[in-house]
């Protein structure tokens, strides 16, 4: 099957795929759960009730050094008291007045919800011993430059267990690799609208090594969260949100217009539960319980379609008009399978198909299964923009047939009653989760049941849908599916 990026090939610039988004979450082996807490006090010959007096300690020294550095700076704190102000959009107005030279660019707080301990005694047991809870605390964002990764921030919260986020965007990262290289580009916000040599963007956005990411955020962790030090622990990084995009650039905003229309329309009425789990490299079972669906948005970049299954997701849509972009993404990347090396219960090691594991070096492997992702959207979108078979399939199913000697008209794609059937059966809702005969009346109105069933069993018979055995519920098939998105339904 030909590619839409080699269809389309004279019309576009390139194609580049890299990681978009990534949050990383850092937590201290030993205080990232209360019993490991509990013994942590008691080789220091704490008392649990005096565990407050301890954690006081440390978030007033996690102020003095965030009111260090933002005097060291010159820059002041900026409090941040109402939910509906992005800090984003405040990072950026300072940026461009300031640049995007490497440095801290802003320190910014807010009082947000954390993890904390609480002592607790057992009246029953007589245990002393702490309980975890979810509190509030102040956290300071330290907003700053990378001169390898661009723009990033670690969120530091002020109560122990001090939890951190650090976040980067990986799209910054391959423009400093760029500019390293001599090559030129064209970036804007977190897409690229022109790369001068796009084999080469390629290969350098493949070379990520996640062994300078892991010096670059212990660096940055060691600056803004220095407590840790002092009990000669360090950080524990994992992965807790990733984006990975492909990107295909065109010359001319118009030349994307001209098929997106089309292939986001498609794609709605089209996709499938089992085909989202196919883009993810998932096989869908009768026993699957979690979310799953399409969702269609208009935004003010443009319109994107998303299909979600769990905490894994792929969205198409078109960036600053000019970029079509794939992108898979994941809260929880033990989502993916891969095959590794599992240590079993007895010590023993082996290779086995397992679900992959959250730790920062993870993002190797995590980097292929989400290329993969893309390209099997790709694959599918690329062979419903390809509209010469479903036209010889709507010529097909424009004529009559007949059983036991009765008629079934074909469907005329231009007649209102016609157009209306089709439309009703290629709501996303019916695509997943199947149509009745009550169903379908609450979009053709003024039919009876016996009309209905009259149209199911024309629609059946043009190989338009089918019949799930002993149920009375019916799906597009695919044939259905190609020749409505090949037909002029609106």
């Amino acid at each position: 099957m030909q590619l839409l990026t080699e269809r389309y090939r004279k019309k576009i610039q390139g194609v580049i795929s890299c990681y978009d988004r990534i949050v990383i979450h850092g937590t201290l082996p030993g205080f990232n759960y209360a019993r490991g807490m509990a013994s942590f006090l008691k080789s220091r010959n704490i008392r649990i009730f005096d565990y407050p007096r301890f954690a006081q300690k440390l978030r007033d020294d996690i102020r003095t050094n965030a009111e260090a550095i933002a005097k060291e700076h010159g820059i002041e704190i900026q409090f941040i008291q109402k939910t509906h102000i992005r800090k984003d959009d405040i990072v950026k107005n300072i940026i461009k007045e300031r640049g995007a030279h490497p440095g801290l660019v802003a320190i910014l707080s807010a009082m947000e919800s954390c993890q904390a301990y609480k002592p607790w005694h057992d009246k029953r047991t007589h245990q002393t011993y702490l309980r975890y809870t979810q509190g509030k605390c102040l956290h300071y964002y330290f907003y700053f430059v990378d001169k390898t990764l661009g723009l990033c921030y670690l969120r530091v919260p002020t109560w122990c267990p001090f939890r951190l986020q650090f976040y980067y965007n990986g799209h910054s990262w391959l423009a400093s690799r760029l500019t390293k290289n001599g090559i030129g580009y064209t970036l804007i916000d977190n897409g690229f609208v022109f790369i001068e040599d796009f084999n080469i963007a390629q290969e350098l956005a493949d070379s990520f090594r996640v062994k300078t990411l892991h010096h670059i955020i212990d660096s940055y962790a060691k600056l803004f969260c220095s407590i840790y030090e002092q009990f000669n622990l360090s950080y524990h990084w994992s992965i807790m949100q990733a984006e990975y995009a492909t990107d295909i650039v065109f010359k001319k905003q118009s030349d994307l217009e001209a098929i997106y229309d089309n292939l986001v329309r498609t794609a709605i009425h089209t996709v499938k539960p089992e085909n989202i789990a196919t883009f993810l490299g998932r096989k869908l079972h009768g026993l699957y319980q979690d979310d799953m669906g399409n969702n269609f948005n208009i935004r003010i970049e443009g319109s994107r379609i998303k299909h979600h299954m769990g905490s894994a997701a792929i969205k198409m849509y078109d960036k600053h008009k000019l970029i079509l972009r794939i992108e898979t993404t994941t809260n929880d990347i033990s989502f993916f399978k891969h095959y590794r090396e599992v240590e079993q219960r007895e010590g023993t090691t082996t290779r086995k198909y397992a679900h992959m594991k959250k730790n920062i070096y993870s993002l190797y492997d995590l980097q292929k299964l989400l290329c993969n992702a893309n390209h099997r959207y790709l694959e599918f979108i690329s062979s419903i923009d390809d509209r010469t078979t479903g036209i010889k399939r709507l010529e097909k199913t424009s004529k009559s047939v007949e059983e036991n000697g009765h008629s079934y008209k074909g469907f005329n794609f231009f007649n209102e009653e016609d157009l209306g059937i089709l439309q009703a059966i290629a709501r996303g809702e019916f695509n997943i989760n199947g149509f009745q005969n009550k169903n379908l009346r609450q979009h053709l109105v003024q039919k009876t049941s016996s009309q209905v069933s009259r149209i199911l069993k024309r629609l059946h018979l043009h190989g338009l849908i089918k019949k799930i055995r002993d149920t009375y519920k019916y799906y597009p098939t695919k044939l259905g599916r190609i020749v409505i998105a090949t037909g002029p339904v609106r």
